[in-house]
């Protein structure tokens, strides 16, 4: 899928989940569970980091296409380190190290910890990260026209003013994690699920996701999971923009009023 759509699905993701938290007895205070959406929204574009033509690698200059190139390095190099008969051979890393699980969970992990450790400097930059890439994929449109720097600034006025807010007693610092020292350890899951959401949504295009790597999968490491061909689009297509889009958001529109306790 293209990033809007990733994005799109990544802040209905969370808002879903703040409903099932919700009548799961665990309600998210509403700044947890409007930056989670903005946060996973963000993350929700990361996986694109072994690609140097993503929206990711356009977000931070030239720092985020050096690092697009690491990635891609990187991700090339485990794939051929630990493919199997069955998998083809590959130019470039792109759509394998950094759309699994796996990548997800210790990218997520990694957050957690850096939020819980790191003071209010660490929170901040992890706001300011994916607010800038939330905004530059729910607002894709006006992000392309206006200058990084601009988009930066917007960021980082958002990372400071909800973070200043989290920081408030109440206001969900401790959610779900309320022991002493744990701070914002919730802040990690919002990027896990957008991890997530987007191998799921990049599974339903034509070349199917290796979400379950290193599972092997018959005589595959790489397995391409996805649904049956018949039923799969290709990414940027009518069914992405006329069909998913708009369910995203009356998803994310019905995931929110039942976070907030409206249904």
């Amino acid at each position: 899928m293209m990033g809007p759509a990733h994005s799109l699905s990544g802040a209905a993701a969370w808002l879903g989940v703040g409903a099932g938290a919700a009548a799961a007895g665990y309600p998210m205070p509403w700044p947890v569970l409007v930056c989670g959406a903005l946060i996973c929204a963000g993350a929700a574009l990361a996986p694109d980091l072994d690609h140097k033509s993503a929206t990711i690698s356009r977000a931070f200059g030239p720092l985020s296409r050096i690092l697009c190139e690491v990635v891609d390095a990187l991700s090339h190099a485990v794939y051929k380190a630990t493919k199997m008969r069955g998998d083809s051979n590959r130019n470039g890393g792109h759509r394998t190290l950094t759309h699994t699980w796996l990548w997800a969970v210790l990218v997520g992990g990694g957050m957690s910890l850096l939020a819980m450790k790191g003071g209010r400097w660490a929170v901040l930059g992890i706001l300011f990260v994916h607010m800038v890439l939330a905004i530059e994929g729910l607002l894709w449109r006006a992000a392309r026209v206006s200058s990084d720097v601009l988009v930066w600034l917007l960021g980082a006025a958002a990372a400071w003013i909800l973070g200043g807010i989290l920081d408030q007693p109440g206001n969900g610092a401790s959610w779900l994690f309320t022991e002493p020292g744990q701070q914002y350890l919730w802040l990690g899951l919002p990027v896990v699920l957008g991890a997530l959401v987007h191998d799921i949504g990049d599974a339903l295009t034509v070349s199917g996701c290796p979400v379950l790597w290193p599972i092997p999968i018959g005589r595959k490491r790489w397995y391409p999971v996805g649904p049956p061909q018949a039923i799969r689009f290709k990414a940027g297509s009518w069914v992405e923009l006329k069909v998913l889009m708009p369910v995203f958001m009356l998803l994310g529109g019905i995931g929110g009023l039942g976070a907030l306790g409206y249904i």
